[in-house]
């Protein structure tokens, strides 16, 4: 998830307060405007895409290319081992970098490996954003993959085509449209689906595991990221209305040789995911799914962030309201109301019925564990859940790829034959 600025809403907002005290309204209408106010920005804030900024402080790059150390600010996220990306360049740049070399506390600063640099000039960049995608596009995973365009309702959806050694064409081959793609000899296909403010490289981490069992991957857009929404009118369903485009990708898998699928989904893409599996026309061909930071229960993760943003519960239950009800849809943008009923898998346990493996650090900090564990507990007939607790939110690859990797492949040649 992505932290987005203050928008017009949030300002229309606090004029509207000022007003009201200039119109000299008691204590109480004041309280009640302020409150509706920073109900409705929050509410925006939750479906209006966006893109976090560059917080972390580039202080100096050192070494050669072949050995290149990074000093940055040190946070809660750049204190931890593993492997990562840094965008940087307003997103034009791209660094992959690597472990902790040292950490010194009393000017907050931390040195760590720089790994590799496919984009950009690093040297010359002073702030970047942290990012769980160590591999910024297909190109820089060094398998063979093609460019494809899916198509839905919303219009053009591009996507990686990732054939596991079943496909013809060489690495880095370009292809436009589902024309020419290999369809292999795999009979399940993995569907990748990233997470809210993210993009179809989220899912390329997968994508070496995946390979190595011959399972032909889609990485691929969704309605309202940055790769396929136009204008300012965007508005994410939370996972109410992207499945959609996950039936699209099914779609074409089915037509290119897949008989089922897998559904690999990282945080609001673990969302997607449930939804696809419950509500799509393709439903039947699921057969199952990998959930990594999973969105299980909006209620939880959105409850978590109002207390974050230190909400108090009334506002916090009008935000609720302004996404849910028909009411406030001039003030949110959004067509239609989102269910988050429909998107509580606490409630709807019974209704699973395909093997999930659940990846979910106990130290999430966006998205809680706790409707993880929830749902593992009552479902231990279909839900594996492995022990991860110091990978923070979607980053369990990161900081340990040969568990995440033998986890999945573990859950898969259980679940596949």
């Amino acid at each position: 998830m992505s932290e987005n600025s203050i928008t017009t809403a949030g300002q229309k907002a606090a004029r509207v307060a000022l007003a009201g005290l200039g119109a000299g309204l008691g204590l109480g209408a004041l309280v009640s405007i302020a409150s509706s106010g920073l109900a409705a920005y929050f509410a925006r804030k939750i479906v209006i895409p966006g893109q976090a900024p560059e917080r972390v402080q580039i202080l100096h790059v050192d070494g050669f290319d072949d050995e290149m150390h990074i000093h940055l600010s040190a946070d809660e996220d750049t204190l931890v081992n593993g492997r990562y990306g840094l965008w940087f360049d307003a997103g034009r740049g791209h660094a992959q970098i690597g472990d902790v070399i040292e950490y010194d506390p009393h000017s907050r600063t931390v040195s760590r490996e720089v790994l590799g640099v496919p984009y950009g000039n690093l040297r010359a960049a002073r702030t970047g954003r942290w990012t769980g995608s160590f591999y910024p596009d297909a190109r820089t995973l060094g398998l063979p993959y093609e460019n494809i365009t899916l198509t839905s309702d919303v219009g053009d959806l591009p996507a990686w085509y990732f054939p596991s050694g079943a496909g013809t064409e060489a690495p880095g081959s370009e292809t436009s449209g589902a024309s020419g793609v290999g369809t292999g000899s795999a009979d399940t296909w993995a569907i990748l689906i990233h997470g809210r403010g993210g993009t179809r490289a989220e899912g390329l981490r997968a994508v070496p595991a995946l390979d190595s069992l011959g399972i032909p991957a889609l990485a691929i857009a969704y309605r309202n990221d940055e790769e396929v929404r136009v204008g300012n009118t965007a508005r994410y369903g939370l996972g109410d209305t992207e499945w959609l485009d996950v039936d699209v990708a099914i779609d074409h898998a089915l037509a290119h040789g897949a008989k089922d699928v897998v559904l690999f989904g990282w945080s609001m893409g673990g969302a997607i995911a449930f939804q696809a599996a419950s509500r799509g026309r393709n439903k039947r061909f699921v057969r199952a799914m990998v959930l990594d930071g999973p969105v299980v229960d909006w209620y939880n993760v959105l409850d978590h962030q109002a207390k974050e943003n230190f909400l108090p519960t009334p506002v916090a239950r009008l935000t609720l309201d302004m996404i849910s009800r028909p009411w406030a849809q001039p003030i949110t943008g959004l067509e239609t109301p989102l269910d988050l009923d429909r998107m509580d898998w606490i409630k709807r346990a019974a209704e699973l019925d395909v093997p999930v493996l659940l990846i979910h650090s106990d130290d999430d900090e966006f998205v809680p564990s706790g409707p993880s564990h929830a749902l593992a507990n009552v479902r231990r007939d279909l839900v594996t859940m492995p022990h991860y607790e110091k990978a923070r939110h979607t980053k369990e690859w990161n900081v340990d790829p040969e568990q995440w990797n033998d986890d999945v492949l573990r859950f898969l040649a259980a679940h596949l034959g």
